[in-house]
């Protein structure tokens, strides 16, 4: 399944003021990098996966549509697979979009 376009359209549009974003396919999605940290992505399983603090991960996977991102069969701490179903609006996606900024943001960027 390829990426939803027209949530790719828009995180951009939510990201529109922000500095220092790169746009850049991976895990089969559209990712959205700030200093090189990826904040979050266009999943191309559908809906939205997004970096969070993995202390926050419990938290996080308690709120509707949310839960951990899996790779290799492993729930990964501090990434979230968000469903399609919970970012349909922009009143659902904003606070998924900032909150995954603002981690990428906290980290050191990648040279």
């Amino acid at each position: 399944m390829a990426y939803d376009e027209d949530l790719a359209n828009r995180i951009r549009e939510l990201l529109g003021k922000e500095t220092g974003v790169v746009e850049k396919k991976m895990f089969g999605g559209l990712a959205f990098l700030i200093g090189g940290n990826m904040s979050v992505s266009a999943s191309g399983q559908g809906g939205l996966l997004l970096r969070v603090d993995p202390e926050d991960t419990d938290a996080l996977v308690d709120k509707p549509h949310a839960e951990p991102f899996v790779m290799r069969g492993r729930p990964m701490r501090g990434w979230l697979r968000v469903a399609p179903e919970g970012v349909k609006t922009k009143r659902q996606l904003e606070p998924w979009v900032r909150r995954g900024v603002a981690y990428a943001r906290s980290l050191p960027p990648k040279g």
